[in-house]
């Protein structure tokens, strides 16, 4: 599992015992201890922390736009483990860096975070909600080679040069 994707993991387990316990408690807090506990030694703070805060700082937008795309499911009515991996994957689809997080990375680690964590529909829930945001949004990315695309046209090579 990359870095980023134990930060992730973070940020949702974090979000989950948050929104858990009615949206109370200091977040920052339970963010820092789940850190030190989990991922003491990491380089990627910085980014658990910047998605952390933007996902809270959004948190009103992200969750309109869940009950726009998922009608049937009222937001509170939606898993609290769902709902917590929706706003993370959302925040990045709609906000992060595309640069450094491509929608379809954000839509896939979203799902990843749904297998990982939530109910066994959680990963088609939360593949159908962001999908049908991405279609939405215009597919900003479709049409862009994938890593293995660019690596088979390089020659099978990566970055790096290694094969």
């Amino acid at each position: 599992m990359s870095a980023r994707q134990i930060g992730r993991s973070i940020v949702l387990q974090s979000l989950y015992e948050w929104d858990f316990g009615g949206q109370r408690g200091n977040l920052d807090a339970i963010l820092e201890r789940n850190i030190k506990e989990f991922f003491p030694d990491t380089d990627e703070r910085d980014f658990i922390k910047k998605l952390s805060s933007g996902v809270i700082q959004k948190m009103p937008d992200l969750d309109a736009i869940i009950v726009k795309a998922a009608p049937e499911w009222p937001i509170n009515q939606i898993a609290p483990i769902d709902r917590n991996v929706l706003r993370v994957g959302l925040y990045e689809l709609l906000f992060a860096d595309r640069n450094e997080v491509p929608p379809r990375v954000a839509i896939n680690e979203a799902i990843e975070l749904a297998k990982a964590y939530g109910g066994p529909n959680s990963g088609k829930f939360i593949n159908g909600v962001l999908g049908t945001i991405y279609r939405e949004i215009g597919e900003p990315d479709k049409g862009e080679p994938t890593k293995k695309e660019r690596e088979a046209a390089a020659g099978g090579k990566n970055a790096a040069g290694a094969e």
